[in-house]
């Protein structure tokens, strides 16, 4: 790796060690390439014989290639770059994609008889041998392209395998600092460094073997490959300065253009800097000579004049001969003085070799070097806009054994392998996310101290994802932070390198206490237990003593129900008093003690295992979650938003539950493809099951606690809330199509989120705003249908038995209904027999009745009577009967003619009924027949005034 900067000093020193090493090579040069030089001396013979016993194999690895990330642009269905990684920023490109006038820049510079000589140019050789002996004002070096192509590919073999080295005891264990981490004692900056260095600037017998390994692995090149193939490869391997390298990212890296399209004077400016690359770099502000201090550029003396030492003569004499004016030459001058005398130097040849015209020179002596410069867009910090998804991206790659089995196998490879990684992401998503996410949640905002964690501060924080449910492929991926990896940044609040929807692995995040949205899992056992969604259940605010529990436990391998020892109350959210109803109405409401009565019907072990089945886990370790308290019903396990969103998606799905994926395909660089990591999709719980599921979580979103998050567009959605204490808050919502996860809240600390508002929404509130536009164009963009119908079976009104009540306390009443699963109300007092105070009647009467009945009880005020039953006696007789019952007010009811020639009225029933408890004084009516309804005697001619008696 070269020095990024180089003092005029150093330039100078690193030219006399050349002179140097010319010298003491020069008997071994011609020694070795020119057989027929008669050559007696016992040094040359040691010389010669060296040098045939030299390695003359060189493996030419794969260079060292950026590997670049894609995304689909919806607009043209083409790839669009994202970003890239690279130690070395470089385009490989074939020979006809480079401007032929780069090629004659280059050779008529370096190695003018490129074409006619065997590797090694005798005539440069002794040319330079000879301008060095009489130590003139530049020393040459003579190496030929091939000579350089083989030092550049000696140097990346080196680079590719510098690894940091830790410092090892005298035992040889590595050293640990205190916090158990590996004492560097090389770091691999440095190991580059080395590699260069050592390649390019050895001097002694190690700088003379290297010289001549150079010439001897040159020569066989030269027997294997043709010129044209040696000459692409060195433009593609040369280093043009910092990390970029090769002829196209050189032509981007400065001038903003292709090597296809390079001009005469940027080809002749490009072919100058390679021989010093970092000395003649025009991406520098100040210029490409640094003074001693590597702060001040010294291009110019103070007055103004182009400096002494820049020596640019060929200006001059273009001045001299009237070519150009003063102006011109110092226009042209102006900015990289040193850079623009290598330009000129490398015209000078290019004209001098026929290679471009009188006409071309001057045009190009006069141009100022202006760049254009187009740095490489590298790493997640410049894939503006998508920074989170393009880290969840880089972390599988790191992680992931499909690109390696080492984690610094990973790392090369994604730094240096050129892969081509085309991502699952919906750019139309992601900018909606982006826009909701900068529109609602703040990077930083000082937290309203909550009663959770009250000695911790409370740091903000807010992330949404979607993903397809029908394949996991992640659609986009948001948060409220300012990406960084920059460890300045590491501790400051608003900036992040953290991917707060995914996990430990895939974005170095721990997750969040899920909260609410864990109910699902309760719902599907429930379901799977073959429980209805309209079953009634005692869903009231009470404690909840015992839940099964068949799992292994941490402690001794033993399972443990959980029991409720000391007799705690776990409210509902806002201290709801909770009601008596059905999974139906408590997914909908989000009603904790609903799904704790739910839970008392099941086995924690199995709902822990639909998690586990659905994909969700512990985000920092990737275990099972655990289910050893009532409270791990409603989501204390921190887990990730991405992996409750799959959930989700997997009730969309019917049942099937796809992993996460945020790769599509990958690539080597010449197009092959390659393994990405095995995600796949699995039936994981009935369609039954599913679709029941999703009826009941679709009332979440149409009239229940997530409804404010529905954009309302006709989509059919299903979809949860989630709250832990005041630290946490979710909005899951999913069509059949796309499923997104938001979550806003502590990322760490203890601030209230209900309490804490930007501008006038609450913290707790922006989930809503966010789903709801992310959804919305997940809808427009993933049409989608509707859900598939529930089970009969799991639906259906259970009708159960509803006790006799009457003549209870109402104390004694109420509790007896009320743990029958019923809801009671109290009715007015009523007449009845029963004791006063009791219970005198109950509505509906003891039977089978619907599940989730509402029983009304009425307290006696022990004055009722019981109607006798007097049908079939004669009129009067029930009259009298009716009156001996203690009732006062009998009257005749209705008459009913008969055709049996009896004038005898006969009773046939009475209002109020045979057996009804009526007070003592209400009317009774006696119904009656008779053969003449109009007549008299008998009371038949009594039988409709209501006025008669006996």
């Amino acid at each position: 790796m070269p020095d990024t900067k180089r003092t005029a000093t150093g330039v100078l020193g690193g030219l006399a060690g050349l002179v140097g090493l010319s010298a003491a090579a020069g008997v071994l040069i011609a020694a070795t390439v020119t057989p027929a030089v008669a050559i007696t001396s016992t040094a040359a013979e040691r010389a010669i014989t060296m040098f045939d016993n030299l390695p003359s194999v060189l493996d030419i690895d794969q260079l060292m290639l950026p590997s670049n990330f894609y995304y689909t642009d919806p607009n043209t269905g083409q790839p669009a770059l994202m970003t890239k990684f690279l130690e070395q920023d470089r385009t490989q490109v074939e020979f006809d994609q480079i401007a032929p006038v780069m090629y004659d820049a280059l050779l008529s510079s370096e190695d003018p008889r490129y074409y006619q000589h065997g590797g090694i140019d005798l005539i440069g050789t002794a040319r330079a041998l000879l301008s060095n002996a009489k130590g003139g004002a530049e020393t040459q070096g003579a190496s030929s392209i091939s000579q350089q192509y083989v030092k550049n590919v000696l140097i990346q073999k080196c680079e590719r395998d510098a690894k940091e080295e830790y410092e090892v005891d005298k035992d040889g264990n590595v050293v640990l600092d205190e916090k158990k981490n590996p004492v560097v004692a090389v770091t691999r900056e440095k190991a580059l460094q080395d590699c260069w260095t050592d390649a390019t600037t050895a001097d002694g017998p190690e700088g003379y073997t290297r010289k001549l390994q150079e010439m001897r692995y040159a020569i066989s090149l030269e027997q294997k490959y043709s010129k044209n193939d040696i000459l692409l490869g060195y433009m593609n391997i040369a280093n043009w300065g910092g990390v970029t390298y090769g002829i196209e990212s050189a032509a981007r890296q400065y001038f903003g253009t292709t090597a296809a399209n390079l001009t005469v004077a940027q080809a002749a400016t490009l072919a100058g800097m390679v021989q010093n690359p970092n000395n003649f770099r025009i991406d520098k502000p100040l210029g490409s000579i640094w003074s001693q201090d590597g702060t001040t550029s010294f291009n110019k003396a103070p007055d103004g004049v182009i400096d002494e030492g820049a020596n640019l003569v060929a200006l001059d004499n273009l001045v001299k001969s009237g070519e150009i004016t003063e102006e011109q030459k110092f226009a042209a001058a102006d900015g990289y003085t040193s850079t623009k005398v290598r330009q000129l130097y490398v015209l000078s040849r290019m004209l001098d070799d026929g290679k471009i015209t009188r006409e071309q020179y001057v045009e190009a002596a006069v141009w100022p070097i202006t760049p254009n410069v187009v740095p490489a867009q590298t790493g997640c910090f410049n894939a503006k806009g998508m920074e989170y998804f393009c880290q969840y991206v880089k972390d599988v790659i790191l992680n992931d054994p499909a690109f390696g089995e080492k984690p610094e196998d990973r790392r090369q490879l994604l730094d240096r392998g050129g892969l081509n990684v085309y991502t699952t992401l919906d750019p139309r998503i992601q900018a909606s996310a982006q826009e909701a996410m900068a529109a609602n949640a703040p990077a930083t905002i000082p937290m309203k101290q909550g009663r959770t964690l009250p000695d911790q501060p409370g740091v903000f924080g807010a992330t949404t994802t979607s993903l397809e449910t029908t394949t996991g492929r992640i659609l986009a991926m948001s948060q409220n932070t300012q990406f960084s990896e920059d460890q300045a940044f590491a501790s400051t609040p608003g900036y992040s390198s953290l991917v707060y929807a995914g996990d430990h692995n895939y974005g170095t995040s721990d997750g969040f206490s899920v909260g609410s949205t864990f109910k699902l899992f309760t719902l599907v056992d429930w379901l799977e237990k073959g429980h209805s969604v309209n079953e009634t259940l005692n869903g009231t605010l009470h404690v909840f003593k015992r839940i099964k529990n068949s799992c292994n436990d941490d402690y001794d391998g033993q399972p443990h129900d959980w029991v409720n020892v000391s007799n705690d109350l776990i409210n509902n959210f806002a201290k709801a008093p909770g009601y008596i109803g059905t999974p139906m109405r408590f997914t909908r409401d989000s009603l904790n003690t609903g799904y704790f009565a739910m839970a008392e019907k099941l086995d924690l072990c199995d709902i822990k295992n639909v998690a586990t089945r659905m994909g969700v886990t512990l985000a920092k370790t990737g275990k099972p979650v655990k289910m050893d308290s009532l409270n791990s019903i409603i989501g204390t396990n921190a887990v990730s938003p991405l992996a409750v969103a799959a959930a989700y998606g997997t009730v969309a799905n019917n049942g099937v539950y796809c992993q996460p994926q945020a790769i599509d395909r990958v690539t080597d660089s010449k197009g092959s493809e390659l393994p990405k990591p095995e995600r796949t999709c699995s039936p994981v719980i009935a369609p039954n099951v599913a679709a029941t599921a999703a009826y009941a979580l679709q009332g979440v979103m149409n009239g229940g606690t997530g409804a404010r998050g529905n954009p309302n567009d006709g989509t059919q959605l299903i979809g949860k809330t989630g709250t832990h204490e005041e630290l946490q808050t979710w909005l899951i919502e999913s069509s059949t199509q796309v499923a997104t996860a938001t979550w806003a809240g502590n990322v760490q600390g203890g601030g209230d989120v209900f309490k804490t508002y930007n501008g006038r929404q609450a913290l707790s509130d922006i989930r809503y705003s966010i789903a709801r536009a992310v959804q919305g164009t997940a809808n427009e963009t993933h049409p989608a249908g509707p859900f598939a119908a529930p089970d009969t079976e799991l639906t259906k009104v259970q009708m159960i038995d509803l006790p006799n009540v009457l003549g209870m306390s109402m104390q004694e009443a109420q509790t007896k209904l009320e743990d029958a699963g019923f809801t009671v109300q109290v009715g007015p007092e009523t007449a009845s027999n029963q004791p006063a105070g009791t219970v005198g009647a109950q509505s509906p009467e003891a039977g089978k009745v619907a599940g989730g009945t509402t029983v009304t009880i009425s307290p006696s005020n022990g004055k009722g009577l019981s109607v006798p039953d007097v049908s079939g006696r004669s009129l009067d007789d029930a009259k009298r009967a009716l009156r001996a019952a203690g009732f006062g007010n009998v009257n005749d009811g209705q008459c009913t003619p008969t055709k049996d020639g009896s004038n005898e009225p006969r009773a046939t029933d009475t209002n109020p009924a045979a057996n009804s408890v009526v007070d003592r004084n209400a009317p009774i009516s006696v119904n009656y027949t008779s053969s003449n309804c109009g007549g008299s005697g008998g009371g038949g001619g009594r039988g409709n005034n209501g006025n008669g008696d006996d």
